[in-house]
């Protein structure tokens, strides 16, 4: 069996029919200090058959389809790294028609529409009103090829106002799959989780409502865009069992979406969660919710 991270012919080959495309980009190396010696680092695995796939089967998998969603751990560099050299390599084989990302709002899309085309400026975090929130050291080299590449980037993601919105009133959500009891339970259990057990029960509902909401949007968003059209989001929001992909099925998505999540080795991720799993390299652990009760 081949390593799954060492390059090769197979993309070559699997086009030799209709001639052989541009060859992908050299994968970055690992930047985060841990996992480097667990048996599952760097190894792509195709969820449903177990198969492990080198980049470029990844990369023909994906180039195909109309959706691809992928999930990020949003500290981890080599996430970002990763998303980065996949926009490449996807805009290598076929002209990408666009890129969203949680991390935009609604009012900076017309700063992103204003830049479509022009010269990057000197200081496109200004230019952007890029939030603070959000590493520009982690996303600004994808934001900037993007733009470079002239790529149409869109925002994703709710506006702070909507966000409140959501909370104080939620509204309901049509659909059968992303209404299911299950789905719903799975999703309180995050948010609970993610507040560290310190959100008083009274206040979950509307925070799983603002969750929620930001899917649907995302869902909205993708089915408006371009195609093919390209997620970055995190991994809970494109999981195809509790994210967007259930949203798009809601809405009636026509042709088929995938889903792939970086994931740091020792992960587990099932098949029911992702159509592909990349395994990285991973931060050291920190125990947030110790540092929150302190």
């Amino acid at each position: 069996m081949r390593h799954p991270l060492l390059s090769g012919f197979s993309l070559c080959l699997a086009l030799a029919l209709g001639g052989c495309q541009a060859s992908l980009p050299a994968l970055p190396a690992w930047q985060s200090s841990e996992g480097r010696a667990h048996p599952e680092l760097g190894h792509i695995v195709e969820l449903a058959s177990g198969q492990l796939l080198n980049p470029e089967q990844l990369v023909e998998r994906l180039a195909v389809a109309p959706r691809v969603l992928v999930g990020e751990k949003h500290d981890n560099p080599d996430h970002h790294a990763l998303q980065l050299w996949l926009l490449r390599a996807l805009q290598a084989q076929r002209a990408q028609g666009s890129l969203l990302l949680e991390m935009l709002q609604p009012e900076q899309q017309p700063l992103l529409d204003r830049l479509a085309g022009q010269p990057v400026p000197a200081d496109l975090p200004q230019a952007l009103a890029w939030q603070d929130g959000w590493d520009w050291q982690m996303y600004g080299p994808i934001v900037t090829e993007a733009l470079q590449q002239r790529i149409p980037l869109l925002a994703a993601n709710l506006s702070p106002g909507q966000m409140r919105q959501a909370y104080r009133q939620p509204a309901s959500l049509v659909g059968e799959r992303s209404n299911a009891p299950a789905v719903k339970a799975a999703l309180l259990q995050q948010v609970r989780a993610g507040h560290c057990g310190m959100l008083p029960d009274s206040q979950l509902p509307a925070m799983l409502a603002v969750q929620q909401q930001r899917d649907r949007r995302m869902a909205e968003r993708l089915l408006a865009a371009p195609q093919p059209a390209l997620l970055f989001a995190g991994a809970y929001h494109v999981r195809k069992d509790l994210g967007v992909p259930l949203h798009l099925a809601d809405l009636g998505a026509q042709g088929s979406s995938r889903v792939l999540l970086l994931a740091e080795a020792g992960e587990q991720v099932e098949a029911g969660q992702a159509d592909y799993v990349w395994y990285t390299a991973a931060l050291p652990a920190q125990d947030y919710c110790a540092q929150l009760q302190r």
